[in-house]
């Protein structure tokens, strides 16, 4: 091993890179901060969730709990739908507005981008609303309540959502993700451990009740939080609105979530179609026990995309270059030994929800390889939505989902949750081969993980 090697590796070193994370005020320093901060609040969500999840199966047995599972899931999925983008926007807009000086827009967007929210979320739980009054008694037994209560948690979802954004683009990634992924699960365990000692049903429909609650006690303290810091912030006075040109830039990378989420869920929606609930369950907690790789990811993305932005307003293609590079490494290579880890235990791990739920073991393998190409490629597709190729990423994510769909059609009839977990690996696959040659085509940037590490990238 060459001198430099052993001078990187020495302990020294170590200490100096270890106090540059901790204490620089380096961009990269900043957003492993961000994405350290933002994986320690989804590990601790995911520990209260998991717990919550281990419980509600165990009181509500296999089939209300794959009942109150796909139910949450509409909540996910149509929550998410419902920002139009502007989650994400908010990290390419308020960086361009705060970067020219532009007070006037960034109050407007601040205000703007939740009202709209707001009223998108409201309208699509109304519509849901008057759909199931609508369908009536053809509503399946046991889910009619609990999707009127999955309507209701939308309008504060989607502000949450929204709010998440809006404190990313200022680095406060405690007030990000504190609401939605602590705040939230903690009210929603204290909810049905209240309904379990008072003696009410233990059905999906308690579990929503307690999941409405949870929703928008959690959303109005981040409503709360947020004011007061944007305060110190962003100085008052008039507000321009340009809501046309927000829709216009956010409906792309809307539908570039959209496509994302629907990708994420299509498999436990289909499974359902197929397969008893209680094999949705199984899959359910087989997927949520992989959720630790996912957080990685998670965390990277949420630290990267308004750095993204920020480097492409700019024109600093260098910066641009370094910071993706790292943004890579840091996904990947956490992800890799996570895997590791949680494949090994996976099997305690299910045997916590139940004898029966080990059954999803084989299936966290598949999903795991689709997981693994994922974080190979990093957080790319947010790259791509802040520089003007969201167009294209929501070509490619359309292009994953459609596959997704098309082979959980076919393999899930016949081979059931194996099914789906092959449908979903393949399709995670084919996502991340075509972001990586998009990135390389379109914005001649390197992606992989094994990129040599500049040494401007360590400040």
């Amino acid at each position: 091993m060459g001198r430099g090697a052993k001078t990187l590796l020495s302990p020294s070193a170590v200490i100096d890179r270890l106090r540059s994370v901790l204490t620089g005020s380096g961009d990269h320093s900043i957003a492993q901060r961000m994405a350290g901060a933002a994986f320690i609040i989804r590990v601790m969500s995911a520990a209260i969730a998991y717990v919550s999840q281990v419980l509600m199966a165990r009181w509500m047995g296999g089939s209300e709990f794959g009942i109150y599972v796909s139910v949450w899931v509409w909540v996910l999925l149509l929550g998410h739908f419902s920002n139009l983008g502007l989650a994400s926007a908010a990290q390419r807009f308020i960086p361009e507005y705060a970067g020219r000086g532009d007070e006037d827009g960034l109050r407007g967007f601040l205000k703007g981008a939740r009202l709209i929210g707001m009223a998108s979320g409201t309208v699509i739980a109304a519509l849901g609303l008057t759909g199931l009054w609508l369908a009536g008694p053809s509503i399946g037994t046991g889910l009619g309540v609990p999707l009127a209560l999955a309507a209701i948690c939308l309008p504060l979802y989607v502000l949450t959502d929204i709010q998440d954004g809006i404190a990313r683009s200022q680095n406060w990634t405690d007030l990000a993700l504190g609401p939605p992924y602590l705040i939230r699960p903690v009210i929603l365990l204290a909810g049905m451990a209240a309904g379990h000692m008072l003696g009410l049903a233990a059905n999906a429909t308690t579990a929503m009740a307690a999941a409405v609650i949870a929703t928008w006690a959690a959303g109005m303290i981040q409503f709360w939080l947020l004011g007061r810091r944007l305060k110190g912030r962003v100085a008052a006075g008039p507000r321009r609105y340009e809501g046309r040109f927000w829709l216009a830039t956010s409906v792309p990378i809307f539908l570039v979530e959209a496509f994302y989420l629907a990708l994420t869920y299509t498999d436990i929606i289909l499974l359902k179609q197929f397969r008893p609930a209680e094999e949705v369950a199984i899959y359910w907690a087989a997927v949520k026990t992989l959720a630790l790789v996912a957080f990685i990811y998670f965390s990277v993305a949420a630290a990267a995309a308004h750095r993204f932005s920020e480097y492409h307003t700019a024109g600093d293609r260098q910066k641009l270059s370094e910071f993706l590079s790292a943004s890579i490494r840091w996904t990947f290579y956490p992800s890799l030994a996570a895997t590791i880890v949680v494949l090994a235990l996976g099997k305690p791990f299910l045997m916590l929800f139940g004898p029966d739920f080990v059954a999803g073991y084989p299936a966290m393998f598949v999903v795991s390889i689709g997981l693994l190409a994922r974080a190979a490629v990093g957080p790319v597709e947010r790259l791509l939505s802040m520089s003007g190729q969201q167009r294209l990423c929501a070509l490619i994510y359309a292009t994953a989902f459609a596959t997704a769909v098309i082979l959980c059609v076919l393999l899930i009839p016949p081979f059931g949750m194996m099914g789906a977990a092959s449908a979903t690996a393949i399709a995670l696959t084919l996502e991340s081969v075509l972001l990586f040659w998009v990135t390389r085509t379109r914005l001649g940037l390197t992606v992989s993980p094994f990129a040599r590490r500049s040494p401007a990238a360590a400040e």
